[in-house]
């Protein structure tokens, strides 16, 4: 039963890491171009 209740938080758990590496990598791409990235997840290139 435990197991039951553990699979669903632990993918929760692993979309959120991976999100969390997606937008830092994407911060770290619009830095190199010389782009601003914004408050709300986008990059301002000017």
């Amino acid at each position: 039963m435990f197991r039951l209740i553990r699979l669903p938080i632990l993918l929760v758990i692993a979309f959120a890491v991976g999100v969390f590496y997606e937008r830092g990598q994407q911060q770290a791409l619009c830095d190199t171009s010389g782009g601003q990235w914004m408050r709300s997840g986008f990059c301002s290139v000017k």
